[in-house]
C-alpha cells in the first residue's frame, strides 16, 4: 500500500431525511441502511482501506459521535478520530485535517469522502481515485469525481467541465448550484455536466496553499496550532479556537475560487442515499416493486412500498401503494413516497410536539 495515500472520512452529518431511523444521536452513517450486515461508515471505510493504509484514514465527526465511530471501526485509534467541537461546515474541518496530515507526511495526497454514499464497483472506485492521486502528485491541482447524470436531478449541484478534451480528467469551468428542472434538462442536453458527489482529491500542500490564498483568515487561525497537531496539546487548542472559524463550505471557500480544478467522470455506480426514495432505488424489489429491509412481511394489494422495521418484526400492509413505512421501537412513520422531502419538516413538528428524544 502506498504510504503517501491518506483519506478523510466525513461522518458528522445528521441525515434528517432518514428519520425516524436516523436521529441526531444516532445518524444514518452508523446504520445498516440496506440490510447488508455492514453500516454505511463501515462499508465506506472498507472501500478506502483496500488501497489506503488503515492508520492513514482519519474520521472527521462531531464530538458526540466519538464512541460510535470507535465501536463500529475497532481497527481505528482514538487519534484518527478528528473531533469537531462546533458545527462549522466543511471548509474548517477539511483544513484542520489537511494540516494534521501535512505534519505527519508533507508528501501526502488525500481523498475527502462522505461516509454515507453507496458504491458497488469498488475496483472502479479505486482506479478512479488513484488516477486523480496520480495527477495530484505531479501537479498543483484539485480533483473531484463527477457522476454521469442519468436524469435531470434537481437535488444535486453540478460540475460544468470544458468541452473538447480527450483526456479522462476534464478541466472544470465552474460549479453550478442545484438547478430547477428546466435548467437540469439543459445541463444534460449540453453533455458537459456531471453531478457533484462531494468526493475530492488533492495533495496536502496544494489544499493548504489554496486556503492560504483564498481563505487567509481561516488559514491563519488553524496554522497557529500547527506545532500542537498530533500531540496532547492539540485538543485544548482546538477546543479554544475551532468555534472561531467561519461557517463555510469547501465549495464556497476554495472550489469556486480555484482556477486549477479537474474532474474525472466516475466509472462506478453511485448513490448518495440521501432519502428513503434513493434507498428504495438501490434495494431489491419483489414482483410488485415493494422493497423490504429486515421485516417479515405479509403484503396484500400493496405495491411500490419502501418497508423497514426492526429485524424479525412481522409487518402486514394491505392496500397501500408507493408509501414509505418505517417502524422503530418508539416511532412509526407512514408517508407517501411523493412527500419524502417533507420528512425534515415533519421531524421539526415531532420535536415541537413530543420533544427531542424522538428526533
Amino acid at each position: 500500500m502506498n504510504q503517501n495515500y491518506y483519506a478523510v472520512l466525513m461522518a458528522g452529518g445528521v441525515g434528517s431525511r432518514f428519520w425516524p431511523v436516523s436521529t441526531s444521536s444516532y445518524p444514518k452513517q452508523f446504520h445498516d441502511m440496506l440490510g447488508t450486515g455492514r453500516t454505511l461508515i463501515q462499508k465506506t471505510f472498507d472501500r478506502l482501506n483496500r488501497f489506503i493504509p488503515t492508520e492513514n484514514i482519519l474520521i472527521l465527526t462531531n464530538e458526540r459521535y466519538n464512541n460510535l465511530v470507535l465501536e463500529q471501526l475497532p481497527m481505528v485509534q482514538q487519534e484518527q478520530v478528528v473531533l469537531e467541537p462546533a458545527m462549522r461546515n466543511t471548509a474548517p474541518c477539511i483544513l484542520y485535517a489537511a494540516l494534521k496530515i501535512q505534519k505527519m507526511n508533507p508528501n501526502a495526497v488525500m481523498i475527502v469522502a462522505p461516509s454515507d454514499h453507496w458504491i458497488e464497483d469498488e475496483q472502479a472506485f479505486e482506479n478512479d481515485v488513484k488516477a486523480c492521486f496520480d495527477k495530484c502528485e505531479k501537479e498543483e491541482v484539485l480533483c473531484t469525481l463527477g457522476i454521469q447524470p442519468t436524469f435531470p436531478n434537481t437535488g444535486f449541484g453540478y460540475i460544468e467541465f470544458e468541452k473538447g478534451s480527450d483526456e479522462n480528467l476534464k478541466k472544470v469551468s465552474q460549479f453550478r448550484e442545484k438547478p430547477d428542472y428546466e435548467t437540469a434538462k439543459e445541463f444534460l442536453a449540453q453533455g458537459n455536466f456531471l453531478w457533484n458527489a462531494g468526493i475530492f482529491m488533492w495533495s496536502v500542500n496544494t489544499i493548504v496553499n489554496a486556503f492560504k490564498s483564498y481563505q487567509p483568515d481561516q488559514y491563519a487561525l488553524f496554522e497557529q496550532g500547527f506545532s500542537c497537531y498530533n500531540t496532547p496539546d492539540e485538543q485544548p487548542f482546538i477546543a479554544e479556537n475551532y468555534a472561531k472559524a467561519e461557517n463555510i463550505s469547501i465549495d464556497y471557500a476554495i472550489l469556486e475560487n480555484s482556477k486549477s480544478i479537474f474532474t474525472l467522470p466516475a466509472t462506478f455506480d453511485w448513490n448518495d442515499l440521501g432519502t428513503w426514495g434513493a434507498l428504495y432505488d438501490k434495494l431489491d424489489k419483489d414482483e410488485v416493486k415493494n422493497a423490504v429491509v429486515n421485516s417479515k412481511t405479509l403484503l396484500l394489494d400493496a405495491k411500490g412500498n419502501m418497508i423497514r422495521s426492526p429485524k424479525g418484526k412481522i409487518v402486514v400492509v394491505d392496500g397501500l401503494e408507493d408509501y414509505i413505512i418505517v417502524d422503530k421501537e418508539d416511532v412509526l412513520l407512514i408517508c407517501p413516497k411523493a412527500k419524502e422531502q417533507d420528512i425534515k419538516k415533519v421531524l421539526g413538528q415531532v420535536k415541537e410536539k413530543f420533544g427531542d428524544q424522538y428526533t
